[in-house]
């Protein structure tokens, strides 16, 4: 069973992100095991202190293949995000998605982090990238097992 590892800066403060999160991880329960760890953020230092400090805090963190939520990363179809996790599982038993703090990462994650995925040329609050993106690991097991879910 793949191991599906979240690597996070910043915590779910309001409800409706931390029960959506639950909701997907549940789901999930019964493809994956599913790991979300909170990184602290680092709000009392200065931007690029700021980011070297919990890029540190996140290349700790790395198990398996590494892949970075990015702006700049590649914009992937549902079916193509699906193909993708299904190709990592023949080579691979587990994968780290990363998700910085609202600075973003820092120059030394995306260095070490070569395969990078984007959810869209917007910016989004880092704590629905996390909901986006369980939802999307979801979706993905959901088309690989031809599930109606994806329509």
């Amino acid at each position: 069973m793949m191991t599906i590892n979240i690597v996070c800066v910043g915590n779910l403060k309001e409800k409706f992100w931390r029960e959506a999160c639950e909701e997907y991880q549940k789901r999930l329960s019964r493809f994956c095991k599913i790991k979300i760890l909170e990184l602290q953020e680092q709000n009392n230092l200065s931007n690029q202190k700021t980011l070297q400090k919990e890029g540190e805090d996140i290349l700790k963190h790395i198990s398996g293949k590494p892949i970075l939520l990015a702006i700049e990363g590649k914009q992937l179809s549902s079916e193509e995000f699906a193909e993708k996790l299904e190709n990592e599982a023949l080579t691979c038993s587990e994968i780290t998605f990363i998700i910085g703090s609202s600075c973003g990462v820092s120059q030394e994650v995306k260095n070490y982090v070569k395969d990078k995925i984007s959810f869209g040329k917007a910016t989004f609050p880092h704590n629905l990238a996390r909901v986006m993106l369980l939802e999307q690991v979801y979706r993905a097991y959901m088309i690989n097992n031809g599930s109606t879910y994806h329509k």
